[in-house]
């Protein structure tokens, strides 16, 4: 590896270019972005995102993890008992077309519950649609991220050397490492509940089956202090 210093990240952990279909306000934490400053924060990837639209509320976690089950709750009203609620998401993964993932029928008490076995890492944007339904209403909408878990190393130094993507290193320099992403990507990193975004400033790891080699000022940042299993994924470029 060589060295590098950290291009101004202004990406957050769940972005995703999305088309302007009833986008409800969604709360709760996502993944890491900019802070007041201006520097590249860590940030919760633990909480859980909700919207509500079009008289739907749907919940889910964040981040989610290949091979792994994630849930989404939500509710559909009463009035709605009986009726099947589809669980869409959209994304670079997906071609930029919305696709069934889930589905869930919606109790006697108007909540519903779906589950998907996440078979497909990235950022994507989930809504929560009645089955039949005219899809360019305003359905509620949240964007999570499915991580793929990796092996991870640490490197630093010679301080002041010139990366293999031409950055200079420092001990404040935040990125990673990659053996064949292009130069620049955002990379999303999961860490015992923290996220961040950095970019692919490097060539490796080499060594220790690693797929990531994080500087250490972005280790610093997730809390790591030598080789660990992170979540990592690669995020769309913006237009």
């Amino acid at each position: 590896m060589g060295s590098r210093p950290l291009a101004a990240v202004a990406v957050t952990a769940t972005a995703l270019s999305v088309p302007a279909l009833g986008l409800a306000a969604s709360r709760g934490s996502g993944g890491g972005g900019m802070g007041p400053s201006g520097q590249t924060s860590t940030q919760q990837g633990t909480g859980t995102v909700s919207a509500s639209s079009n008289g739907i509320t749907i919940t889910t976690h964040a981040s989610g993890f290949l091979n792994r089950q994630m849930a989404f709750t939500g509710s559909a009203g009463r009035a709605a008992a009986g009726q099947v609620v589809e669980i869409q998401r959209y994304g670079h993964a997906t071609k930029d077309q919305w696709v069934n993932t889930a589905r869930a029928t919606v109790g006697s008490n108007g909540k519903f519950t779906a589950h998907w076995q996440a078979d497909t890492p990235g950022g994507f944007a989930v809504r929560a649609i009645i089955s039949g339904a005219h899809t360019a209403s305003a359905w509620p909408m949240v964007k999570v991220i499915v991580y793929r878990m990796a092996i991870a190393t640490i490197y630093g130094g010679p301080w002041g050397s010139t990366t293999a993507c031409g950055e200079k290193l420092h001990r404040s320099t935040l990125g990673v490492a990659n053996r064949t992403l292009p130069c620049g990507t955002k990379i999303s990193i999961y860490y015992k509940g923290q996220t961040i975004v950095v970019p692919v400033i490097d060539r490796g790891p080499y060594a220790n089956h690693a797929d990531w080699d994080l500087t250490s000022a972005t280790a610093k940042a997730m809390g790591m202090d030598g080789t660990e299993t992170i979540g990592a994924v690669s995020l769309p470029q913006q237009p």
